[in-house]
């Protein structure tokens, strides 16, 4: 979760404790910028006879190593790299390595292209391959002579001619990268890509390489990460990581900590591994996955200027049989986070989906989102054209969902502003005894059927929705790029209208936003109408101004939202607090019949300490 999420929770989290203050009976006292393109290349053959030599993957020295080979050496071959645009990509393949070398989407575009250029495909749409290494998709094994190949150096032959190819619709598209060593050892990957999918199959074959691949394995890595496309890099870093999925369970790594590298090393059966940044993924899975197989992920952090990244590499480990022959398959996911789409191909892809998670509530908040709130939201987007409208009435119908908790909320809060004068009658009455005063504002409490916290526990009800929701609206891609009116053009990144010279004391933002200006109103109004008690007029300033300036770097889709819900609720709360039935102070006819649960604990603990200090002056005597 980003540092600006945090700071959020927490700010909820003390709006609660001094409402909790200020409202509930004090208990008795006790006694006593762009693509980075910095390298992170992983050790992926952890091999135990061979870690010295497999140690040159991380320091990225591959190439030395590979022409010490007799059979295996970087050629000098003019590269030839083959385009294959498709309806959903155009992607670049190098016969350097047999590496996809860049990979455009053609729905998504950058942050920065031009919107009236539409002749500059390149700078228009977003790029997933880290380009400066070359490209990525190798093999890596470690030969009998314990020397380390790496094929992103070797120089394959593709089977096709042409340089370009454009396939559409129902088509699809084949082609083979042939590599073939001194001694007849041959290295093949074939890539099929298909017009209408995000996915490509690719097989790798390897011929006569029984005397040459050690240790009965070999390792497919993808070793450059996924490229950053947003403009905030810190807050895109937030949200990548890498992670295996094996046994039914989703592992990952987060590389928090700037210079500190994470890896995580699985034996057995994996199903597969991805990387992703915040809205796409690399998601490599093995068709028939082994039992002898494994993963190895590694990430790190980097800080750069006043942006930061997180480079992830994943390989598959595969078991080789020692054969004159071998074949294995694997699916090759480029493309967004998009639920639907992760999860049409069945193999629990859409699990990397990040419905966020705070204080270990992921398995309340995660099913919310994914089987509630996300379907909802795309149901509507699928008869309401934009998204910024979308969310308005998404709001209403959640507005609409909790109406009965938040009614209660006010009418107890309404209660207990109708009580502040009774208890400060009994303050003035009582003040020299404390004691006194809690007891007597218990019975006042009970008197009136009045549970001091019935105004915050709805509230804390709330809370998991609430936190969905705000998970919800920072990642789904849905609404990435996509205007609403007038100053605002993308509703998944902060509605700029003016920029700061400096920056906001703790909360890092340099620039005003509209919708968290207007959301700081309607929470100056909340708090207006809902403070009456003196001691508490500071909260009517403070908690806005803190929230408007948090919500400063938040997406506009969020801010609208939270602002909708607000302009809701204050209506709501409008109408409660001038109702002649809600909220009115009424004796119950039983008091006693009342004392149960909270309020029974309370009066109980207050006639104990009485009594214990009645009896301890006592003695004293």
């Amino acid at each position: 979760m980003d540092k600006q999420t945090v700071i959020a929770f927490t700010l909820i989290g003390i709006i609660l404790v001094i409402w909790l203050y200020f409202n509930s009976p004090k208990p008795p006292q006790q006694l006593p910028e762009q693509t980075d393109t910095t390298k992170v290349a992983s050790d992926t053959v952890n091999l135990k006879d061979t870690l010295k030599t497999s140690k040159q993957i991380q320091s990225g020295k591959i190439a030395a190593t590979v022409k010490d080979t007799s059979e295996f050496k970087a050629g000098e071959i003019p590269e030839k790299v083959i385009t294959i645009e498709t309806d959903l990509a155009k992607i670049e393949l190098t016969s350097k390595g047999a590496r996809i070398r860049k990979y455009y989407l053609k729905e998504y575009n950058t942050w920065y292209y031009n919107e009236f250029d539409t002749t500059d495909f390149y700078n228009r749409h977003v790029q997933l391959i880290n380009s400066v290494e070359g490209g990525d998709f190798n093999i890596i094994f470690v030969t009998k002579e314990g020397k380390l190949v790496n094929t992103a150096v070797l120089d394959f032959n593709p089977d096709k001619t042409n340089y370009y190819y454009r396939i559409k619709n129902n088509d699809s598209l084949s082609i083979n990268f042939t590599y073939t060593s001194r001694n007849n050892s041959v290295v093949i990957k074939h890539f099929t890509f298909y017009a209408d999918n995000y996915a490509s199959n690719v097989d790798i074959e390897l011929k006569n390489m029984q005397d040459v691949i050690s240790s009965f394995r070999y390792d497919v890595v993808w070793s450059n990460g996924v490229n950053f496309t947003e403009k905030n890099s810190v807050d895109e870093a937030a949200y990548s990581d890498a992670s295996v999925f094996s046994g039914g369970e989703l592992l990952s790594i987060d590389a928090k900590s700037p210079n500190e590298p994470i890896t995580r090393d699985l034996n057995g059966k994996v199903d597969w591994v991805a990387i992703k940044s915040k809205y796409f993924a690399m998601i490599l899975e093995p068709k028939n996955p082994s039992e002898e197989g494994g993963a190895y992920i590694e990430g790190k952090h980097l800080t750069i200027g006043e942006g930061s990244r997180e480079i992830y590499s994943a390989s598959l480990k595969i078991p080789f049989k020692n054969l004159a022959f071998q074949k294995n398959s694997f699916l090759l996911y480029l493309g967004p986070i998009d639920y639907d789409i992760l999860k049409s191909y069945n193999q629990n892809f859409q699990s990397i989906f990040d419905f966020g998670s705070f204080l270990g509530l992921t398995f309340i908040i995660r099913p919310i989102s994914e089987y509630i709130f996300l379907p909802l939201f795309k149901f509507l987007h699928s008869f309401i054209p934009n998204y910024g409208l979308v969310i308005i009435v998404f709001s209403i119908l959640i507005k609409l969902a909790l109406h009965p908790l938040t009614k209660q909320s006010y009418k107890s809060m309404k209660k207990m502003q109708l009580l502040q004068p009774k208890i400060a009658e009994i303050k003035e009455k009582y003040k020299d005894d404390q004691q006194r005063i809690q007891k007597e504002t218990m019975k006042l409490y009970s008197t009136y059927g009045i549970n001091p916290m019935g105004g915050c526990l709805p509230m804390l009800l709330q809370m998991p929705i609430l936190i969905a929701l705000w998970s919800l609206f920072k990642v789904t891609i849905e609404i990435r790029q996509k205007p609403f009116f007038l100053w605002i053009h993308d509703l998944a990144s902060p509605d700029v209208i003016y920029r700061l010279p400096f920056k906001i004391p703790i909360f890092g933002v340099d620039i005003i936003s509209g919708t968290a200006l207007l959301l700081g109103v309607t929470m100056f109004i909340q708090q207006k109408m809902s403070t009456k008690d003196p001691s508490q007029k500071a909260l009517v300033y403070v908690m806005p101004i803190m929230f408007t300036a948090l919500f400063m770097g938040f997406p506009s889709g969020l801010n609208i939202y939270y602002l909708m819900f607000n302009l809701l609720s204050i209506i709501q709360q409008y109408f409660v607090n001038h109702s002649k039935t809600d909220g009115e102070l009424v004796p119950v006819k039983d008091p006693k019949k009342k004392k149960s649960g909270f309020m029974a604990r309370m009066m109980e603990a207050a006639e104990k300490q009485a009594h214990a200090q009645k009896k301890s002056a006592y003695k004293k005597r």
